[in-house]
C-alpha cells in the first residue's frame, strides 16, 4: 500500500491510555479490564470477531459508552469523565461505523457542521487540506450526501472528522460494505493522515489490510484482549492466521 511505512513508538506518555477499562450495556459487560497504550504518530489496530467488543471500546473513549471500573487517560489527563463534545474539542474524534453522515445536507455542508467547534480560520485552513486528500469532495461539494456512493459517503465522514482537528482520529470499520477500490483508498487516506501527524486507532473488519498498515495492533476476543505485538508480527503470527486469515 503506498506510503505504509511504518512509525516506531519510542514510548514515554501515550497519547491514549486505557488502563483495566470494563463498559458495557445495562448489566452486561462486554469489555474486561482491558489495558492499551496508542502513542503519538503511531496508526494502531484493533481487530477481532465481530461481537469482540471493539466498537464498545471505540464507543467508551470516545465518550458514548460509560466505563465501569478503570481508567482513561488522553494527553495525560484522565477524561472518562469529560463529555463527549469536550472531548472532541481536545482532539479525540471518532468517525462512526455506518458513517452517520447528515443524508440530507450536501457535502460541503457536512463538512462545516465537523468543525462546529472551531474558528473560521481554522475551518478554511482543514478544508483546503481535506479537499486536498479527498479530491472528490470538492468535485461534490454541492451533491447531498445520501445521493453519493458507499466509498465517497466514507471519504465524507473521515473529512468531516478531520474538520475537527483531531489529535487522535479513531476510525471504526471505515471499509464495510466497500468495493476493493474503495477499500483501498479510504485505508491508503489513513496512512497518509497518520503522515501529517494526526495518531490513529483503527478498528477494522479487513485484519490482513489492517496489519499490513498499522505500526502496532490488538487482537480483541469477547472482550478481552488476547494478542499485541506490531502490525508485521501479527499479519505472520500463525493464531492470527489461523482464526482470522484462513491460513
Amino acid at each position: 500500500m503506498p506510503g505504509s511505512s511504518r512509525r516506531t513508538w519510542e514510548g514515554g506518555s501515550p497519547m491514549l491510555a486505557l488502563e483495566g477499562v470494563s463498559a458495557g450495556y445495562g448489566r452486561l459487560t462486554v469489555l474486561h479490564e482491558v489495558s492499551l497504550t496508542v502513542g503519538k504518530g503511531e496508526i494502531v489496530a484493533l481487530v477481532g470477531a465481530n461481537g469482540a467488543g471493539k466498537t464498545t471500546l471505540l464507543r467508551a473513549v470516545s465518550g458514548l459508552r460509560p466505563v465501569s471500573s478503570g481508567s482513561l487517560v488522553f494527553d495525560g489527563q484522565p477524561v472518562q469523565d469529560v463529555p463527549p463534545h469536550e472531548r472532541v474539542k481536545r482532539g479525540l474524534v471518532q468517525v462512526p461505523e455506518g458513517r452517520e453522515l447528515f443524508g440530507a445536507l450536501t457535502v460541503g455542508e457536512n463538512l462545516e457542521m465537523g468543525g462546529w467547534s472551531r474558528t473560521a480560520g481554522e475551518r478554511k485552513e482543514t478544508l483546503g487540506q481535506v479537499l486536498d486528500l479527498f479530491p472528490i469532495l470538492a468535485e461534490r461539494r454541492t451533491q447531498v450526501a445520501e445521493t453519493m456512493s458507499g466509498g465517497q459517503q466514507q471519504m465524507l465522514a473521515i473529512g468531516r472528522a478531520l474538520m475537527a482537528g483531531p489529535r487522535l482520529l479513531m476510525l471504526d470499520e471505515p471499509s464495510i460494505g466497500l468495493s476493493p477500490k474503495f477499500v483501498e483508498l479510504v485505508l491508503s487516506a489513513a496512512v497518509q493522515i497518520r503522515d501529517t501527524g494526526v495518531t490513529v486507532l483503527l478498528v477494522e473488519q479487513n485484519v490482513a489490510q489492517a496489519l499490513a498498515i498499522a505500526d502496532r495492533a490488538y487482537v480483541l476476543e469477547s472482550g478481552d484482549l488476547v494478542l499485541e505485538g506490531t502490525g508485521k508480527d501479527l499479519l505472520s503470527d500463525p493464531r492470527v492466521r489461523t482464526a482470522y486469515l484462513g491460513a
